[in-house]
């Protein structure tokens, strides 16, 4: 089903209702539309409200793209002070954030009042890393909502997470920080200078592990896209 979606303000949070599959291409990106409509002054890119509410009583399917758009979204609105919450998760939406371990940046609540509500409370602690695991990683792509998402994915199971859209600067963090894997994204496939990148990183650090994801990983379903990326990573850093 496409996603089709519901605006109102309720005080000062908007609150958005989804309905249909949150998923890459004109789904994502009516979703951020709807939002960058509903936040920001026109013809600019500052927020005019910052509280946002998405009840997704009736978003019945996620990809990794479009978990992705969900954390990018909440980074603009941390950034700016104000907050993203989630209501009223279907049960398949549910199950995604539970297998991710995301359920501790995006706790549920039951209904639209009380996600509001919660704007009021004392912010609940958003911890970056809830491992013990310092291990550092670069991941790089193309798209920001990819990024986004791997890295959430990858904060919550206790790495250290550096992230790029550029070849260049993947370089650069990957001289800075010593990572133990560089994770490649399906976009920087299209890159003409990403495989002499890839070449000079093994040649420099040849204990630098090198991860691919595969080109279907944006519209793979979010929570097994998110238990294969943990359990891969961690596959390759404990051999």
């Amino acid at each position: 089903m496409r996603l089709t979606l519901q605006s109102r303000l309720m005080e000062d949070v908007v609150v958005i209702r989804c309905q249909g599959r949150i998923t890459l291409g004109a789904e994502a990106t009516a979703l951020q539309t709807e939002f960058e409509t509903q936040t920001k002054i026109p013809g600019t890119d500052v927020l005019a409200r910052k509280r946002v509410v998405l009840q997704l009583a009736e978003a019945d399917y996620i990809d990794s793209s479009g978990l992705g758009v969900l954390v990018h979204l909440f980074g603009i609105l941390r950034a700016a002070g104000g907050g993203l919450k989630l209501c009223q998760l279907s049960p398949s939406v549910h199950q995604v954030f539970q297998v991710t371990n995301l359920l501790s940046l995006f706790p549920p609540y039951s209904s639209e009042r009380e996600a509001i509500e919660a704007f009021s409370e004392r912010p609940r602690s958003h911890d970056e890393v809830v491992g013990s695991s310092k291990t550092r990683v670069v991941c790089i792509d193309t798209s920001r909502d990819l990024l986004a998402c791997v890295s959430a994915l990858l904060t919550r199971s206790g790495y250290e997470v550096y992230r790029t859209r550029y070849v260049g600067e993947a370089v650069t963090l990957v001289n800075a920080t010593s990572p133990r894997l560089v994770i490649c994204g399906p976009g920087m496939l299209e890159v003409p200078t990403l495989q002499a990148a890839v070449e000079k990183l093994r040649k420099t650090w040849p204990n630098v592990q090198i991860l691919h994801l595969p080109p279907d990983f944006p519209t793979t379903e979010a929570g097994q896209a998110g238990v294969d990326l943990v359990n891969q990573v961690g596959s390759l850093l404990t051999t």
